[in-house]
C-alpha cells in the first residue's frame, strides 16, 4: 500500500482516482472533491477542509479524523467504510451508501446525517444539532448514542438500539420493524404511523407517544408524567411499571399498568374497540 504523509491538497480532486493507499497526517484545503472515485483508502490523522472531500470511494478506512465545517456533505455514494475516533462538524455525511461501521465519533451538526445507508453498524456515536438524521436507513444496529438531534429514524426499516440517550422530536416516525433496548427517549411523538415497533426496558418523556402504531410492544417500560393521550389507534401489548397520565383511544390488545390517571375513550374511537387495559392490584 501507498503512504502518503504529511502533505496538503488543495483545488479541485488532487487525488482522484488513487487506490490502495494510506493517507496519514494529511490535509485535503479548500476545494471541492479532494478524494473522488477510489478504492481501498486508508486516512489516519487527516484533517478535511473543503467541500465534499470523500465521494465514491469503496473500501475505507478512516481513523483520527477531523472533519472542519466547510467540508459539508463530506461523505456520499462510498460503500464498505469503517470509521473510528473521529470529530465531524460539518453537516449532511453519510449520504446513498452500504456497509458503514461507526465507532467512537462524534458529530458536533448531525444534520441531515445518514440518509439512504443500508447495513449500519454504530457504536458510542454522539449527534448534536441538525434534523432528521438517520432518514430512509435499512438494516441498522446500535450500541451507545447520545443524541440531542431532532427528527431521528424516520422512514426506516429493521432497526436495532442498545444503550441510547435521545433528546428529539417525532422520532421513529414511519418505521418498520424496530427493537430498542435499555434506552431512554425524551421527546413528542414518539413512534407514529410505525409497524412492528418493540421497546425494552425502555423509559419514556413527552406528549402523545405511540399514536396509530399497528403492533407495538412495551416490556417493562416507564413513562413520565408529560406523557398524555397514549395509544390513540394503535394495535399495543404492553407491560408497563408505574403509572401513566392518560390513554386515549387504543384500538386493541392490552395494556398492563400499575396505575392510570385517566382513559379516554370517546366516538372517534376505532373498531375492533377491545383493547383491555388493566391496573395492577
Amino acid at each position: 500500500m501507498e503512504i502518503i504523509k504529511d502533505k496538503s491538497f488543495g483545488g479541485e480532486r488532487p487525488l482522484f482516482g488513487i487506490h490502495d493507499t494510506r493517507l496519514e497526517n494529511v490535509t485535503i484545503t479548500e476545494g471541492e472533491s479532494g478524494i473522488k472515485c477510489c478504492r481501498n483508502i486508508e486516512s489516519d490523522g487527516c484533517r478535511f477542509i473543503g467541500k465534499y472531500p470523500w465521494w465514491h470511494v469503496d473500501k475505507s478506512l478512516i481513523t483520527n479524523c477531523y472533519f472542519e465545517v466547510g467540508s459539508r456533505s463530506a461523505i456520499w455514494y462510498s460503500n464498505d467504510m469503517v470509521m473510528r475516533d473521529t470529530i465531524i462538524d460539518a453537516p449532511k455525511l453519510f449520504r446513498e451508501m452500504e456497509n458503514v461501521e461507526i465507532e467512537n465519533v462524534r458529530f458536533n451538526d448531525a444534520d441531515e446525517t445518514f440518509w439512504r445507508i443500508k447495513n449500519l453498524r454504530i457504536k458510542n456515536v454522539v449527534l448534536r444539532e441538525g434534523t432528521y438524521p438517520f432518514m430512509f436507513c435499512e438494516d441498522v444496529i446500535v450500541d451507545g448514542l447520545d443524541c440531542q438531534s431532532k427528527y431521528i429514524f424516520q422512514y426506516c426499516k429493521n432497526v436495532e438500539v442498545h444503550n441510547a440517550k435521545v433528546t428529539t422530536k417525532d422520532s421513529f416516525w414511519e418505521c418498520e420493524n424496530v427493537t430498542v433496548y435499555d434506552s431512554e427517549l425524551n421527546g413528542e411523538y414518539i413512534g407514529w404511523h410505525s409497524k412492528n415497533l418493540r421497546f425494552v426496558r425502555c423509559h419514556f418523556t413527552g406528549e402523545q407517544p405511540f399514536c396509530y402504531v399497528k403492533n407495538l410492544v412495551l416490556e417493562d417500560c416507564t413513562f413520565g408524567p408529560d406523557c398524555d393521550r397514549m395509544f390513540e389507534d394503535s394495535e399495543v401489548q404492553a407491560d408497563i411499571r408505574g403509572t401513566i397520565t392518560n390513554i386515549k383511544n387504543p384500538i386493541t390488545g392490552r395494556i398492563v399498568c400499575d396505575g392510570v390517571g385517566s382513559v379516554t375513550i370517546d366516538e372517534h374511537v376505532l373498531q375492533p374497540n377491545n383493547c383491555e387495559i388493566v391496573v395492577r392490584s
